[in-house]
């Protein structure tokens, strides 16, 4: 009897790739959405790419900036997150696009010295999704870019918490050492440019930080003598929402003492100080701009529609207007809002919803199916005044429009953090982080002192 020939295997075809760039909340919840779906059944090679090598949720950096919040605690690592949801990570900054050849290149990368560590790359993919987010739009005011602190990334916040400390600790060492003015307080004066809600937040929770520094012994400079000067273009705070909520949060507002200046924009803004259109000068050692939004300048060098703040113009379907291979989404992208005219705001929700739209459409780009559109959903607005208080509403089919105030604001506002956290670690993980947060809150300072 003859010997069967073996067969010869056919190659195996080569899994799609999807490349997403930009770890923040909208990437991070879709890389791990198609991580879970595709990855894990090898039909797809899903990776991550991001300059940093952990993610914080970016509507918390205001909290990082005032002390309340330790962004060490609640930072996720990329790498581990890849291993957990089938997934790769790469680390770098994208810089270039090649859309003949399919492939995006990142700049190297340097140690703490300056020395490269990783050399530019080449990365390829057959579906390419950018989620860079946004940075703060300083309208090329002068003075800004040179004295004004950002609120951008986790490092802009912790520099901005260190600057404040250093005020503090200055103020008490020298009043501990006997210096000439022993008996009067010192003070420190912030300014915040933008009452969205990032302005207001920060201001809330820096009064907030006042006390607490004060009952832990800093006690040189009191909360009244720390100067929180908001000031907003626009005629009220918090001008992208109804009144029936920029009212109530005003006046918590001026009954915590913040100054409030409307209707004015920055004109200049110099070491110690800002100018107003108006010609009011206020004096300023600490300056926040949180002010506007713009997408990243390298997006308008890709070879793709953009507009005049750099987003990425895309259709409903979340595809770029010139590649249907690639999508954008989130701060970065413009997207059409239905009406005419009009693009899908620049919020956390709608950047979580565009992940959810975007997971089922590259599944069914794959097999073949039609796409579905996106239309942006409005579930309504909160604004978290730290500890005093809690303002916005929620929208549904069957409520309509509710509004909410105080301690049940604050749950719902907590509730949207632990929403992000389920979409990343599932509920199981979820619960066990919410009891490791209740049992670190008796055991560490209410503040970060360092």
């Amino acid at each position: 009897m003859s010997q069967a020939k073996a067969v010869p295997a056919e190659p195996q075809a080569a899994l799609p790739r999807i490349l997403v760039v930009g770890g923040g909340a909208g990437g991070l919840e879709l890389a791990t959405r198609l991580g879970r779906r595709l990855g894990k059944k090898k039909r797809a090679r899903v990776t991550l790419v991001d300059a940093n090598m952990t993610h914080i949720w970016k509507p918390l950096l205001h909290e990082v900036a005032a002390g309340s919040l330790n962004s060490s605690d609640d930072e996720l690592n990329y790498v581990a997150q890849a291993k957990w949801n089938h997934f790769h990570f790469q680390l770098g900054a994208m810089t270039d696009l090649d859309r003949e050849r399919r492939i995006i290149r990142l700049a190297a990368i340097a140690d703490e010295h300056g020395q490269e560590l990783i050399p530019k790359r080449e990365i390829g993919y057959d579906y390419l999704v950018l989620a860079v987010g946004s940075t703060t739009n300083d309208f090329n005011t002068p003075g800004a870019a040179e004295h004004c602190l950002f609120l951008d990334t986790r490092a802009q916040a912790e520099r901005f918490h260190r600057l404040l400390l250093n005020q503090y600790m200055k103020a008490q060492a020298g009043g501990e050492h006997g210096s000439a003015q022993q008996d009067n307080s010192e003070k420190i004066n912030v300014a915040i440019i933008g009452a969205g809600a990032t302005g207001v937040e920060l201001a809330a929770e820096l009064h907030h930080a006042a006390r607490l520094l004060q009952a832990y012994g800093l006690d040189r400079i009191s909360p009244e003598d720390l100067n929180i000067n908001l000031i907003e273009a626009s005629g009220r705070v918090l001008p992208a929402l109804p009144e029936r909520i920029s009212d109530p949060v005003t006046s918590t507002l001026t009954k915590l003492g913040v100054k409030l200046h409307t209707g004015s924009p920055v004109k200049e803004v110099t070491a110690d100080s800002l100018l107003l259109d108006n010609g009011e000068r206020i004096p300023a050692s600490l300056k926040v701009w949180a002010a506007g939004i713009r997408a990243p300048r390298f997006l308008t060098e890709l070879g793709l529609e953009t507009n005049r703040i750099n987003q990425l113009a895309v259709y409903r379907t979340l595809q770029t207007t010139l590649d249907q291979r690639i999508f954008a989404f989130g701060d970065c992208a413009a997207c059409p809002a239905g009406e005419e005219g009009k693009f899908v705001p620049p919020r956390a929700q709608a950047a979580h919803q565009q992940a959810t739209l975007l997971a089922k459409n590259l599944l069914r780009l794959m097999e073949g199916k039609d796409l579905l559109t996106y239309r942006y959903r409005d579930y309504g607005s909160l604004i978290s005044l730290a500890s005093f208080s809690a303002v916005g509403n929620l929208m549904g089919n069957l409520t309509g429009s509710v509004m909410l105030e105080g301690k049940l604001a604050r749950i719902f506002y907590l509730s949207l953090y632990r929403m992000h956290q389920m979409a990343l670690y599932g509920v199981p993980r979820t619960l066990l982080l919410m009891l490791s947060d209740r049992i670190g809150r008796s055991t560490e300072p209410r503040l970060k002192l360092h």
